[in-house]
């Protein structure tokens, strides 16, 4: 037996080195950043990998580390974050850490007593140079170096007294120019000779400028304008004056499990949660039983071996499946419109009327049913087909014997057979519908809207597009309430699964 290449060997463990001090770097980059929760997962993940990939007692798991992997980033990870947002306050207003949100504060500046100095902006060989007047006493003009304003450093630029420098300009640049300079000439701190500094307060003219809050040592933040203290509230994630007043911007601060019980106890939250998650059960309910009943049926018949053409038939009635959803979603919008969609156009042509399909609740929840039907059944007609060819021709043969007709083969041998193995792809389509996000927003958007709310929640939202408005579209844009909301809608459909499966389990027993 050869013992293995001491150089293979060698390379082997540098590059393990090379690569764990690159995550390494990875992990500190994310975590400066201020991303903690996702830090510690890449660092789990790295420390898996190198002891997976260099010992000898992990040969397994080296083929199944890579899924593993992705799973923890893209599953497990957003999961975890999720649940984590839901505990604390955040949303628009509160964005910024603390330590984020107080250096906001301290990097605010205020104009300082003291005159403006008017400017011009003047080229001088390849750079620019800044002529300032003191509006106070005109006779002190200040002059800068000469600026490379595409090259700019945190420095103050020190002025020196244009009286006494003896420097010739050329003529002030126009207007247009200086416009086109503006940001880098904002950047700018230029110090008078007596240390005062000026930053740009308009367009044509400098001032002084101080910072408008100083840091205390109680944490504190004195106003240096007027006088006011603000102190960090770290119950509402706001620095707050003496009156009680928030001041922007807030800050992320934990608020326990307050976002579960608003869910449920507030009136507010409560009342259009209740209807929308009785109304999502409906939907998942009903779109599983139609498009199932209407897939199965239309298996059964594109089984009867006496239908010609068969296979055309199957071609047609799977296209509703092969075209894009999204697509489907947008001109059944278009054909339910009121006044010009087509089904409209037939309906009143034949019967005389016009449904209001988008602003009556039924109408429009009745609308919903009959699109994600349309999406759901080739998908179903297409697996029903695959277990009744499953089903031995034996069985019918000797039912046909004994008489039977078409419904009792039905009932009797093909329904009993196929439900079983249907039954997973049942619940999960129910858990997929019940999370239909894209369905709801591009053909309804949840609306018509409830009149009796005060919150943005409509008559066909479900709970995962009510979720989506409390986040992106309350005002507020309240993403600790909407993951708090997003985490019970996870465990419901978890509760529910798990109870249909436990069904099923004991159905096959009681079969058996």
């Amino acid at each position: 037996m050869t013992s293995p290449n001491p150089l293979r060997r060698h390379a082997g463990h540098a590059l393990a080195g090379v690569l764990a001090l690159a995550a390494l770097y990875l992990v500190t980059v994310v975590y400066t950043f201020g991303e903690p929760l996702l830090a510690g997962t890449l660092l789990l993940i790295s420390a898996l990998a190198l002891w997976t990939y260099t010992s000898a007692r992990t040969m397994a798991l080296r083929y199944l580390f890579p899924g593993i992997a992705a799973a923890v980033v893209f599953v497990v990870f957003p999961m975890v974050y999720t649940v984590s947002i839901g505990f604390t306050n955040y949303s628009s207003t509160n964005l910024l850490d603390h330590d984020r949100a107080r250096q906001y504060l301290l990097d605010e500046t205020f104009q300082a007593p003291g005159g403006n100095h008017a400017y011009t902006l003047h080229a001088d060989g390849g750079g620019h140079r800044l002529r300032l007047v003191d509006q106070d006493d005109e006779t002190r003009v200040y002059l800068s170096p000469v600026l490379s304003l595409q090259a700019l450093s945190n420095t103050p630029v020190v002025l020196v007294d244009g009286q006494a420098a003896e420097i010739a300009l050329g003529e002030p640049l126009p207007l247009k120019d200086v416009i086109a300079r503006q940001q880098a000439l904002k950047a700018l701190t230029l110090r008078k000779p007596d240390g005062i500094d000026l930053r740009m307060a308009s367009l044509r003219s400098y001032a002084p400028v101080q910072p408008l809050y100083e840091a205390q040592a109680d944490g504190s933040l004195l106003n240096r304008d007027t006088g006011a203290r603000l102190r960090p509230d770290f119950h509402i994630g706001f620095y707050v004056d003496p009156a009680g007043e928030r001041v922007q911007p807030g800050f992320k601060v934990g608020v326990g499990l307050s976002h579960y019980a608003r869910i449920f106890t507030d009136s507010k939250f409560s009342e259009p949660f209740l209807r929308i998650f009785g109304w999502t059960l409906a939907f998942s309910g009903l779109t599983v039983l139609f498009a199932s009943s209407l897939g199965l049926l239309l298996a059964v018949l594109l089984n009867w071996d006496s239908l010609r053409f068969k296979g055309v038939y199957r071609m047609l009635l799977f296209l509703p499946y092969a075209v894009p959803g999204f697509i489907s979603i947008l001109i059944f919008k278009g054909l339910f419109n009121q006044n010009l969609g087509e089904i409209n156009l037939i309906l009143d042509g034949l019967f005389g009327i016009k449904p209001a399909w988008t602003s009556d609740p039924l109408l429009a929840k009745a609308m919903l049913l009959i699109v994600n039907t349309w999406l759901g059944f080739p998908y179903m007609m297409v697996v029903c087909m695959g277990l009744i060819k499953s089903i031995p021709s034996d069985l019918y043969e000797a039912s046909a014997v004994a008489g039977a007709g078409p419904l009792t083969n039905f009932f009797g041998i093909t329904l009993p057979l196929i439900l079983k193995p249907l039954t997973p792809l049942l619940i999960s389509s129910f858990a997929f519908n019940f999370n239909n996000f894209v369905l709801i927003t591009l053909l309804t958007g949840g609306r018509p809207d409830f009149l009796d709310t005060q919150v943005p929640a409509g008559t066909t939202d479900i709970l995962v597009s009510y979720t989506f408005r409390i986040a992106f579209q309350d005002s507020g844009q309240q993403f600790g309430l909407a993951s708090a909301i997003s985490t019970v809608i996870f465990l419901i459909v978890a509760a529910i699964t798990l109870v249909q499966m436990r069904f099923t389990r004991i159905a096959a027993q009681e079969t058996r």
